[in-house]
């Protein structure tokens, strides 16, 4: 009787070592598979990054199997993260996470959202292509910018120094001005009237969607001293060529 439960134990044993290791073959199996696929989708956005834009795009695919995530048709969670992507000669840090990504790079992605940070160099460069303002240089601050630019006035160039509100509004990143001093000796003008002026001027409109695949818009914007964030979100991406490589535009005014 003895000899009967010893080799039931031996039995049991040797099938829950034989479980345990087709266990440990499968989530070895899955780990490849998981960096075969990360690597491959790191492929397949770096070479259809839109035109002007360059940088390394490090992925991540979460979730508990990937073998299982594949069979399904899509992936859960794909994070992709850059720190020196390069925009036309400006910078950014990138952080962007997309759910329900199918292995069908026709098909659109269930949603993406994401983050830029762009320091004070960077956002110059952008600046200096807003029509508004193509001298002004920007400094951040806690909560708001600052920047220098001119005004004519009587036909004369007065310099003033504007605090300004970044707003997302869409495809644009807009700088709304609160306050202003001047730079620039006026002798007898108004000075009041001035200020009025410069704060009654349309806000200065930085181009964003232009360095982004069509269809993401911005969804906010914080500042701070080091960086300024800007938060964005889209629902009509996918991976394939073209939706990558399809860049937007900015409303006009």
């Amino acid at each position: 009787m003895a000899v009967t439960v010893s080799r039931r134990i031996r039995v049991l044993v040797i099938v829950a070592l034989s479980v345990l290791a087709l266990v440990a073959v499968y989530f070895i199996a899955d780990a490849i598979a998981r960096t075969v696929a990360q690597n491959r989708v790191e492929q397949e956005i770096t070479s259809n990054l839109p035109e002007g834009v360059t940088g390394d795009v490090n992925v991540t695919i979460g979730g508990f199997s990937v073998i299982a995530q594949f069979l399904a048709g899509d992936f859960d969670r794909v994070q992709l993260t850059s720190s020196n992507l390069s925009v036309n000669g400006a910078t950014a840090v990138v952080d962007v996470v997309a759910t329900d990504v199918p292995t069908n790079t026709a098909k659109q992605i269930g949603s993406v959202t994401g983050a830029i940070d762009l320091d004070q160099k960077s956002l110059n460069i952008l600046l200096s292509k807003a029509v508004d303002v193509p001298d002004a240089t920007l400094e951040l601050r806690q909560g708001d910018v600052s920047y220098a630019g001119s005004i004519e006035v009587l036909g004369m160039p007065i310099g003033y120094t504007a605090t300004a509100i970044p707003q997302a509004a869409g495809d644009t990143l807009y700088l709304t001005p609160t306050s202003a001093e001047l730079t620039s000796a006026l002798g007898s003008l108004d000075v009041s009237g001035v200020i009025n002026l410069i704060l009654g001027q349309k806000p200065v409109a930085i181009c964003v969607a232009e360095y982004l695949p069509k269809g993401v818009e911005l969804t906010g914007v914080d500042v701070t001293p080091e960086r300024l964030r800007i938060t964005l979100a889209s629902n009509t991406l996918s991976l394939s060529p073209d939706t990558l490589s399809t860049l937007g535009s900015c409303s006009a005014g």
